[in-house]
């Protein structure tokens, strides 16, 4: 007797491009925030000037950006292979491959400071546990996991937020400890509350458009993320209100205090909404140089911040302009540090081939202790 295996293919879900872009626009808007605010003098950094103003205001959306674009794109691709074994998921051994390289990068370029790239390493690590529990534990949709872990960290603010400006927590314990979630202002760059909210909700929209990404070339998708983004945007402080009231003394929170929190993430699904839509209008995008730079931005993130702020080498840009550059010349300067890195992005490969007797062991070498395959 002969037995027929049926062989199930699990179907690969598409590259979503405005992803690639939101990634984009962020490096690129994190490059020019980092250049202006190192090199402007103080003197122009006027609140009443709506230039400075707005772009002051812009470059508070940054960081919601590329902290929930992380999330998501993690996320979305983790679930191509969600039904594997655990440990046996290539996309679990690249994440914790991935956690120990921010890890090293953010402490080799910042050793003092608990910056952008150890949150994320942070966030991603919380990813992975989380979906370790969802795999043992499936009461629940995976979304309602990270949402709930976004909630927590934005709503733990509440107390974060009333300590002093020098006040630190814990308060014994060892600085890095510290910087993690409330230090000095110049070590506690990016703590992970409230910043790796960002994250966990960027981790259930890509659970979301991993569920239902056949809506993603639909209008409903862009329809659906203007409508709560706009809400979020417009109306943060009068739905924390609201919940305040629903909850009722004595438990009132006074919720209204991080309405700022709600009102960047409703910015983040604001600017997805509208890549959703150009890419749906211009149809299938190629390919191109500007998707390229959203899919290098830790190479990006690294170079840019030997070259403007000196680390490891101690020899940056920051040396000459610090603070010491009008709006004309920053404009200028700025434009050629832009392009230096579009050059930059265009010949990354040729650059990766020309040093690939050095990237390529290393690789290997690391790509063997993960168990992952070259």
């Amino acid at each position: 007797m002969s037995y027929q295996v049926a062989e199930i293919k699990i179907e690969k879900k598409p590259r979503i491009i405005f992803i690639d872009m939101a990634r984009s626009i962020a490096i690129l808007l994190m490059l020019e925030g980092h250049f202006v605010d190192d090199s402007l003098m103080t003197v122009y950094r006027d609140m009443n000037n709506p230039i400075f103003a707005t772009w002051l205001y812009i470059r508070g959306f940054t960081g919601p950006i590329f902290l929930t674009i992380t999330g998501l794109v993690f996320v979305y691709l983790l679930l191509n292979k969600r039904d594997e074994p655990y440990f046996q998921n290539i996309r679990i051994k690249k994440g914790f491959k991935r956690v120990i390289e921010l890890f090293f990068w953010g402490y080799l370029l910042q050793y003092y400071a608990f910056h952008v790239l150890e949150c994320i390493a942070v966030g991603l690590l919380t990813i992975l546990i989380i979906f370790g529990i969802y795999k043992i534990v499936k009461i629940i949709p995976l979304w309602i996991y990270y949402f709930i872990a976004g909630t927590i960290l934005f709503g733990l603010n509440l107390y974060f937020a009333q300590l002093g400006k020098f006040e630190v927590w814990p308060k014994n314990a060892p600085n890095f400890i510290q910087n993690m979630f409330h230090g000095p202002a110049n070590r506690a760059i990016y703590p992970i509350v409230p910043w790796m909210g960002y994250t966990m909700y960027g981790a259930m929209l890509g659970c979301l458009l991993h569920d239902f990404y056949k809506h993603i070339k639909t209008w409903y998708a862009p329809l659906i993320t203007f409508i709560v983004g706009g809400i979020l945007y417009m109306f943060p402080k009068e739905i924390l209100q609201w919940i305040d009231a629903v909850i009722g003394s004595p438990f009132t929170l006074n919720l209204g205090i991080i309405d700022w929190l709600y009102m960047r993430f409703g910015m983040v699904l604001l600017v997805l909404s509208i890549l959703m839509s150009i890419e749906k209008l211009m149809g299938d995008i190629k390919p191109n140089l500007f998707i390229k730079i959203g899919q290098n931005t830790l190479t990006i993130y690294i170079v840019h911040m030997i070259i403007l702020y000196g680390s490891i080498t101690g020899m940056g840009l920051n040396k000459i302009f610090h603070k010491n550059l009008g709006p004309w010349e920053v404009t200028i300067a700025v434009t050629l540090f832009i392009t230096f890195f579009v050059f930059f992005i265009k010949y990354l490969d040729l650059i990766k081939q020309k040093l690939e007797f050095i990237l390529g062991p290393i690789r290997r070498f690391f790509n063997k202790i993960y168990a992952i395959p070259n």
